[in-house]
């Protein structure tokens, strides 16, 4: 995106389960992805992502707990409701850091009340404390813009989709391609 300073983007975080019926409890975060992958498919997974990680100068970590995203995507739809795109993004951004780095657990409400409140978000506290708000709005979401994919990260670009981490060129192809159709 910072290489199209021209083109006016949005990002814009939407639900999705990769595991609805995950605990909320949550669960050792390594064992359930050996659980799931297979341990030779996680060691090998690990030290790629690490790297990938510490090349943005970010540590990696599969420590902590994982489980039911449910409450945090409550959460981002409640950052942009009151910040737009750029609040949303800003929380994201730092959820993503507890967990994959700093071993946070997305399903306690401290954490995400931590999060809200270092991102400048008020109101958080009440959004978390209270499991039926925007339960409905995040709902429809998942119905609206769930259907058909099955994985993570998954992007819309206007009418196009791309499924699954690509390359930057990928993006970058695609940004002129819809460039040149608004020509």
């Amino acid at each position: 995106m910072a290489q199209h300073p021209d083109i006016d983007f949005e990002v814009r975080w939407r639900p999705f389960l990769l595991n609805p019926a995950a605990s909320t409890k949550g669960v050792n975060k390594l064992q359930m992805y050996k659980e799931k992958f297979g341990e030779d498919r996680v060691e090998k997974m690990v030290p790629m992502m690490k790297a990938k990680f510490a090349a943005v100068g970010i540590d990696y970590s599969m420590g902590g707990k994982t489980g039911s995203t449910f409450d945090s995507h409550r959460l981002a739809t409640y950052a942009y409701q009151q910040g737009g795109a750029q609040m949303q993004n800003q929380l994201m951004e730092e959820l993503f850091m507890n967990y994959f780095s700093e071993e946070k657990f997305l399903g306690d409400p401290s954490v995400l009340k931590a999060a809200a409140a270092k991102v400048g978000l008020d109101g958080a506290d009440a959004v978390v404390d209270d499991k039926n708000a925007l339960k409905e709005e995040v709902e429809t979401e998942l119905q609206t813009h769930a259907r058909g994919i099955h994985g993570v990260p998954h992007f819309f670009v206007n009418e196009y989709q791309i499924s699954g981490a690509q390359p930057t060129e990928v993006f970058q192809q695609l940004f002129e391609q819809i460039a040149e159709e608004d020509e």
